[in-house]
């Protein structure tokens, strides 16, 4: 590839602009689906197994789409990375177009499947478009870059959560009317957002020996399994010590997004759907400010934390990051106040902040350049693999040892977490980006 320009930083926001609209959306999934499911009737126990499309779609997509856009050049497309992050877009908007119509838990289940797929495909070659057009020196600045975004995009979604019901009132069809105006605003944003990116930032294209390469090389339906098997092989060490540290931290994640909403009815209204759905309403609100909270953290600190990494080194800003995040969700259950809960969130936000990017900044500089769509898109598998362990043992756990008490699913997240820091302790990465 051509030599790598040094970008204003300006350019590299423009870069990530795109990442707004992906974590809107991924802002939607994580606050508003489950609470949908609520509306439409569903069980405390049927939500991880209604969550599984995105641990699923992400297990099966995101390492195929990582190996494919390896080898893709399209320049009338816009590229290597950017045809899949559009195309993913576009799916995006579609579901969240569909989504509040959703007429049965089941139609709402298999739309999720489309607006997960539809994530995936758009966030991976994201990824790797930042290890790509940037070289070791901001490369720290465009992944936290992507954080700051994640945070932006998850706090308009949640907020949206919080006005929407305000100036929204009533339900069409199954569902409340606030929710068609989030999500027809998440399908905008979603799209609008990606083609921003697209317009404004061109791919480094790759050298003719490197496009020859590309076209001896046929790409066959076998191709990104044969790619990805290579890669597994042949995976540094670091990146096992990171699939251990994911296994706990994104296990316990999905643990606090899937019952944040009953976790603060019970402790602050001290309802559930079942007693009484508009004070339960209004619990699903509140969670919407609360997570944005926690995303406006995110995207405050995000920019932050590269200095520290860079200081200090990357695994310990992340151990501290989670630790921080394990005691607020520690504290998160037992709050009876509805205003006490922004400070225990607030420790999420940090460890948020860290979880959306630190990570890459250990692994970028030990895996070769030719394959970061591959190993990118296996980071990923690392990331949806716990997710996926956790919708199918999760409602066994929740019913036979939680007693279906969402306040016990957070102080659960909270313990794994904890776990998930330690083990960052024993990651070793051969190079690292320090000053």
């Amino acid at each position: 590839m051509l030599k790598k320009p040094h970008l204003s930083f300006w350019q590299i926001i423009n870069m990530n602009v795109g990442f707004l609209g992906i974590q809107y959306s991924f802002g939607l999934q994580q606050s508003a689906v489950n609470p949908i499911y609520d509306f439409l009737g569903a069980s405390p126990d049927q939500l991880p197994l209604l969550n599984l499309a995105g641990p699923l779609t992400g297990l099966l997509i995101q390492p195929i789409i990582g190996a494919l856009s390896d080898k893709t050049w399209m320049p009338k497309f816009g590229g290597r990375r950017k045809p899949y992050f559009f195309i993913g877009a576009l799916l995006c908007s579609l579901a969240l177009f569909l989504f509040p119509f959703s007429s049965s838990l089941w139609m709402a289940a298999g739309l999720l499947w489309i607006l997960d797929a539809g994530n995936n495909t758009a966030m991976e070659p994201y990824r790797a478009f930042i290890a790509d057009k940037l070289d070791e020196s901001q490369q720290p600045l465009g992944f936290q870059a992507q954080s700051f975004f994640t945070g932006f995009g998850q706090t308009l979604a949640n907020v949206s959560l919080f006005i929407f019901p305000l100036l929204f009132i009533g339900t069409t069809g199954k569902l409340p009317t606030w929710v068609y105006a989030s999500f027809f605003l998440g399908a905008i944003c979603s799209i609008a957002s990606v083609w921003w990116s697209s317009y404004t930032t061109k791919e480094i294209p790759p050298t003719p020996e490197e496009l020859t390469k590309m076209e001896s090389e046929s790409i066959q339906l076998r191709t990104p399994f044969v790619d990805i098997f290579k890669a597994l092989k042949n995976m540094p060490k670091v990146m096992w010590q990171l699939a251990l540290v994911y296994l706990f931290q994104w296990y316990a994640l999905f643990c606090y997004w899937q019952n944040s909403s009953k976790s603060i009815a019970l402790s602050v209204w001290n309802t559930t759907p079942e007693k009484d759905m508009t004070r339960y309403g209004e619990a699903v609100s509140w969670t919407g400010l609360v997570n944005g909270w926690y995303n406006v953290v995110t995207f405050l600190v995000a920019f932050a934390l590269v200095g520290f990494a860079k200081k200090y080194s990357a695994k310990y800003v992340h151990f501290t990051c989670l630790f921080v995040a394990a005691l607020g969700f520690l504290c998160f259950p037992h709050i009876q106040n509805k205003y006490l809960l922004f400070p225990a969130i607030t420790g999420f936000g940090i460890g948020w902040a860290s979880m959306m990017g630190i990570p890459y900044l250990m692994i970028v500089n030990n895996i070769p350049k030719e394959r970061y769509g591959v190993y990118m898109g296996i980071i990923n598998m690392m990331i949806v693999i716990p997710m996926f362990i956790q919708t199918l043992s999760f409602g066994y756990i929740m019913k036979h040892f939680l007693n279906n008490d969402p306040r016990a699913a957070i102080t659960f997240a909270g313990v794994l977490l904890v776990l998930s820091a330690i083990f960052t302790l024993f990651m070793n990465p051969k190079k690292e980006i320090r000053d």
